[in-house]
């Protein structure tokens, strides 16, 4: 039997990096097919200006559409509550879907992650971790990793 850890994958959908005054870089999608449960992390580091969604001011939020490169339109309900704040180092930020109970559209995503103006700006990343899978993924590249050392 797989342990439920190893019964996940993993998704970097926005890299590590420093940003100040821009939209962060890298920004991709999720394919959610298959899978049962979608949690979206927004990672930061040091921050000395606000992170938001297109705009510094905008809560971050998730977007959805029906192919990889089509029109994404906002998930009802999937957006923090605020613009991530200039004093909110070294924290994590989740939103949670379930994929089986409520209809989703198949790629999933940040709304483009945009920093404001500051001394140094903001260092941040975003991941998803897929899981309850319809078929449980057997190795690292399954699981979205470059290696994966099972102990």
């Amino acid at each position: 039997m797989i342990p439920e850890a190893q019964n996940t994958k993993k998704v970097l959908l926005l890299p590590p990096q420093l940003k100040n005054d821009g939209d962060l870089a890298g920004n991709t999608y999720v394919d959610t097919q298959g899978w049962g449960y979608a949690e979206f992390l927004m990672a930061t580091g040091t921050v000395d200006i606000t992170l938001g969604s297109t705009a510094e001011g905008n809560a971050i939020k998730l977007e959805e559409c029906d192919t990889a490169g089509g029109s994404y339109s906002d998930v009802s309900g999937g957006a923090l509550a605020d613009a991530i704040a200039d004093t909110e180092d070294d924290k994590l930020f989740q939103i949670d879907i379930n994929l089986a109970t409520k209809p989703h559209k198949r790629y999933m995503r940040f709304n483009a992650p945009h920093a404001g103006f500051g001394a140094n700006g903001v260092n941040a990343a975003a991941i998803c971790i897929l899981s309850k899978p319809e078929i449980g993924p057997e190795n690292a590249t399954e699981r979205g990793l470059q290696e994966h050392i099972i102990v």
